[in-house]
């Protein structure tokens, strides 16, 4: 316990790479590395952008004479991959490929597991993933929907929410596999989680139109008006999803997604933008209390995180509305780097075992899970 490892984070975002050095869980240094629109045009697709974002990196931590061969570990951000169990995942060849195809979606996240095999490769150490964006530990009641079409999928914030709630459970002197916490998120996308003994089992994710409007987007609309909207001839769909996905939500009702703008309107006499950022405070607060039902009301704690959270005014009108469930916690800002070096510090001390990618369906059907209906079968 008394050594010291050297681990680095790496986060690829849309035109930056987040890149951290820790000793054990303390950051020695941080930089954002900027990735310029004129030069990513260059790259056809996300996977093109390979070699340019590790040569930027590696110029960077250059100037800060970071001796990546005492690095024990690099540890990057992961999206776009299949469903998997939550967990410390150590980087394998079929995660590397699909890494390079992002089976799941296609974003700069993809590159994340990656670039952390290629560094441990080149410079010595270990490659991992720490709770990727694709985590999925749904109940099976959690999948269902009232058509036959549609399932439910787990979309959210793994990686930050589950690295909150491990750090809650350290203030209560217990760990994370222990307790029960609804956890928000709140970004520009705003997701609420009920985390059931160390399982994420229930996320409402307002990223395709679930639960609450957040900056950026509509969350849940009536669902007989939007497939009127849809027939109207007003929009595309195109304009549709990126109303509800990128552009809704505040954006749409206000023309901004920056908290710090709406609160200004607000001390200035907008009650309409008042009125806005109350009724998100409103629907955060009643998605809580769903998903502390998901939890039978044996919740240990509400906890808040993402920047929004350093919102005292939203903060605090969520606290008056859900504090008589369980007491609220604030984590404001996000905690992804810090995820990312101790979920590669808690394997490297033999705290936890890594897993490893299967590219295995985690929710195989109902009928794999033992719910059978011939009705069902005839029309699948």
């Amino acid at each position: 316990m008394n050594k010291v490892y050297q681990i680095i984070a790496i986060n690829p975002g849309s035109t930056s790479t987040k890149v951290a050095v820790f000793d054990n869980d303390v950051k020695r240094f941080s930089v954002n590395v900027p990735h310029p629109t004129e030069e990513l045009r260059r790259f056809p697709e996300i996977v093109d952008q390979l070699d340019y974002r590790k040569e930027t990196i590696l110029r960077s931590l250059s100037e800060q004479e970071i001796d990546l061969t005492k690095t024990d570990a690099f540890s990057g951000r992961c999206t776009g991959l299949l469903p998997m169990p939550g967990g410390v995942y150590e980087v394998n060849d079929l995660m590397y490929q699909h890494g390079s195809i992002g089976p799941g979606s296609k974003h700069p996240g993809n590159l994340g597991p990656m670039i952390a095999r290629d560094f441990a490769r080149q410079f010595g150490g270990r490659s991992f993933v720490v709770n990727p964006s694709s985590v999925d530990e749904f109940r099976i009641e959690a999948r269902l929907t009232g058509l036959h079409d549609i399932l439910r999928t787990s979309r959210g914030h793994p990686l930050n929410q589950k690295e909150v709630s491990i750090r809650y459970a350290r203030q209560l002197g217990k760990r994370y596999e222990d307790i029960n916490v609804v956890v928000v998120h709140m970004g520009g996308g705003i997701s609420v989680t009920a985390h059931q003994h160390g399982r994420m089992v229930d996320t409402a994710d307002s990223t395709r139109g679930e639960g609450r409007m957040a900056p950026t987007r509509t969350g849940a609309l009536p669902a007989a008006e939007l497939v009127e909207l849809c027939f109207s001839g007003k929009y595309t769909k195109k304009e549709l999803l990126d109303k509800i996905m990128k552009t809704g939500g505040w954006t749409d009702l206000l023309g901004t997604a920056d908290a710090l703008e709406v609160e200004r309107r607000i001390q200035a006499g907008d009650t309409f933008a008042k009125l806005v950022y109350d009724t998100t405070a409103y629907q955060i607060s009643k998605d809580i209390g769903a998903y502390a039902a998901v939890l039978s009301g044996k919740v240990d704690g509400i906890l808040l995180t993402g920047g929004l959270a350093y919102s005292k005014y939203l903060v605090g009108l969520i606290t008056e509305m859900t504090s008589f469930i369980a007491p609220v916690c604030v984590f404001p800002g996000e905690f992804e780097m810090e995820g990312l070096a101790a979920g590669a510090l808690r394997v490297l001390r033999g705290e936890e075992a890594p897993q490893y990618y299967t590219g295995e369906p985690v929710f195989r059907g109902f009928a794999a899970a033992g719910y059978t209906s011939p009705e069902r079968e005839a029309r699948s």
